[in-house]
């Protein structure tokens, strides 16, 4: 490698005492970043590896790296994305945090409001239920009908069946939305544990208790 470098900087030298009224040569690297030539110009097949433009004097005075594979211009995409959705969620945490520091200024807070919530959409289920039985109620008196014409064997009147399959399938709606309704109940109560603990994280626990409960003394 000594002997290498050696040859590489008597023909830099060379290159120089040859071209004194240039300002400056060029020297290349291969593949592995070995310098392996020196001249006026890169030759076409080193364009894309790395480079250094050297002064009258061997002084090194620009140096350009090699073009990035693409695998390496994907890995750069990708980390910039990263770094970008990385930077998205910290705002959008700061965000919520200051929402949530704006809204409540106690735990105490978060629970009433966690319990009005709930309490509506129990009205809602409470709501839906009715209008269940409502729809099943029909449903059994149609259902009376038809079994009337059944035991005389006599074929179901169509408006009669399709009323009954109506209600059928206006019942399964109601149901799936009853459910709908007990699931987003557990959901909500999940939503409010996390926004309670970030919201000691945030205060501490000194400050995210009641001020009067705070300060009042033990008994």
């Amino acid at each position: 490698m000594c002997l290498t470098a050696g040859l590489l900087v008597v023909s830099a030298g060379a290159v120089f005492a040859q071209q004194k009224s240039s300002s400056g040569i060029v020297c290349w690297k291969d593949k592995a970043g070995k310098t392996v030539g020196c001249g006026d110009k890169v030759p076409p097949e080193y364009q894309d590896n790395a480079s250094r433009e050297l002064n009258k004097r061997g002084m090194t005075v620009k140096q350009t790296d090699a073009a990035l594979t693409p695998e390496q211009k994907q890995a750069l995409a990708f980390e910039a994305e990263q770094k970008k959705l990385n930077a998205q969620k910290r705002e959008e945490e700061r965000r919520r945090d200051r929402a949530l520091l704006d809204s409540f200024t106690t735990e105490k807070e978060i629970d009433l409001k966690r319990t009005r919530d709930i309490q509506q959409i129990e009205v809602n289920i409470s709501a839906q239920q009715t209008n269940l039985k409502n729809v099943t109620d029909r449903q059994n008196e149609t259902r009376a009908k038809m079994e009337v014409f059944k035991r005389d064997k006599k074929p179901v009147p169509v408006p009669i069946q399709d009323d009954f399959d109506r209600l059928e399938s206006d019942k399964q709606k109601i149901q799936a939305q009853i459910l709908q309704k007990r699931r987003d109940i557990v959901d909500r109560n999940l939503e409010y544990d996390e926004m309670k603990k970030r919201f000691i994280e945030l205060k501490g626990p000194e400050q995210a208790g009641s001020p009067a409960v705070a300060g009042a003394p033990k008994k």
